[in-house]
């Protein structure tokens, strides 16, 4: 039999990060997008609770929660707000590759001193001409001495303002393409680094988002996450791990906002009665439950395949494309139940539509997703998924 169920332990990390989320994330969550606001206060408290670093190895400090365990959390987190979310769970994107393709010393290293305290870091390997085209990358890692010398750009650098750390992608060899990418962690004081102004968002503005240019950067080679030309390799199996993280943020966005559209209906009132009782409506509230299950069950599937260290690029981008279409269809339809009244900022449907835009675009577009899915079926993978 196939097991669907969460066990007593998955059970209650998820009551707790609903409490998080529903008594200290939602309530502040409207002003900290109206202001940009970066949440540093809450991001402490749930440092405190055990809410951040969830995928640090317990023999480097961190809890070593399954991925399988994150997106339990993560849902949650991001039903109380994505833009806080994307922020608290920027930490485990930056210690991906190290854990992927660090040594046990460099784990130590660079990833056990944010177990210790409050501390940010960032994952950089998005450049202003080169998003979803990883290889078109043109920010330069060149050998001198014990040294590499950086040179570059990068772009959408989530809590990059505030990053004491950064996972780093550049080319060694620029003529190889993406088999010249090289992985190196950059100290955030790092002489050189140019730090650029928060983006102005359309949505999930909690987040912290900057620009960042490297002239002439220095940092050891013992900085370095594997070899040579393994910085591809590396980002790839980070993206496969952190897609159904992504997948359950789209899931808990559209989650909340199937909620909030339940509940208006039963409470808004035409022709002397709920709107709920209207067939129209309650299609539009089904086709929300369908999806949001959908969504959620294909997310904690591609979450289980990596936890098993299996092949998982292509349930991966099933998950993060359906959760996030289908997050952007749910939130789209709630402010259409709210009418009028969900097209203003005193509701809380136009923010969740806002805020579900982003997750179509970042960690690889769902267009990005259909490709590596067409690829995965061209190259004769087993479409069924494991299943049978």
């Amino acid at each position: 039999m196939i097991e669907l169920t969460l066990t007593d332990e998955q059970k209650q990390l998820q009551q707790t990060a609903r409490k998080f989320a529903d008594e200290v994330m939602a309530p502040v969550a409207q002003e900290h997008d109206e202001k940009h606001q970066f949440p540093h206060e809450v991001i402490a408290q749930a440092f405190e609770l055990g809410l951040l670093n969830l995928g640090i190895p317990a023999e480097h400090g961190g809890v070593g929660f399954s991925i399988v365990d994150q997106t339990i959390i993560g849902e949650e987190l991001a039903a109380g707000c994505v833009g806080m979310a994307t922020s608290m769970i920027a930490n485990d994107l930056a210690f991906l590759p190290i854990t992927i393709g660090g040594t046990a010393e460099q784990k130590e290293k660079f990833v056990r001193p944010f177990t210790e305290e409050l501390r940010y870091a960032s994952f950089a390997l998005t450049e202003p001409n080169a998003g979803s085209d990883v290889a078109g990358m043109t920010t330069v890692i060149t050998e001198d001495g014990d040294d590499y010398v950086i040179n570059g750009s990068k772009m959408w650098i989530t809590n990059g303002s505030h990053a004491e750390q950064f996972s780093l992608f550049g080319k060694t060899d620029p003529k190889a393409g993406h088999r010249g990418i090289t992985c190196v962690v950059v100290p955030g004081d790092a002489k050189g680094i140019s730090r650029g102004r928060p983006e102005k968002k359309m949505g999930q503005n909690a987040s912290d988002t900057i620009g960042l240019t490297f002239e002439d950067v220095r940092v050891p080679k013992a900085n370095r996450i594997g070899a040579e030309g393994e910085g591809f390799k590396i980002a790839m199996k980070t993206l496969d791990a952190s897609r159904p993280i992504t997948a359950c943020f789209a899931v808990g966005v559209a989650r909340k906002a199937m909620e909030h559209a339940i509940a208006y209906s039963q409470e808004r009132k035409a022709f002397k009665q709920p709107i709920a009782n209207f067939q129209a409506i309650q299609f539009m509230i089904a086709e929300m439950a369908m999806k949001v299950h959908a969504a959620r069950l294909c997310t904690l599937q591609a979450a289980a395949l990596v936890d098993a260290k299996e092949r998982s690029s292509m349930i991966s981008s099933y998950a993060k494309a359906l959760a996030a279409d289908f997050a952007m269809e749910v939130t789209t339809n709630a402010v259409q139940v709210f009418g009028g009244y969900g097209y203003s900022k005193e509701y809380p449907v136009e923010k969740l539509m806002r805020d579900a835009k982003l997750i179509q675009i970042y960690e690889g577009t769902s267009q990005i997703q259909r490709m590596v899915i067409a690829r995965e079926i061209y190259g004769g993978l087993n479409l069924s998924g494991g299943l049978v």
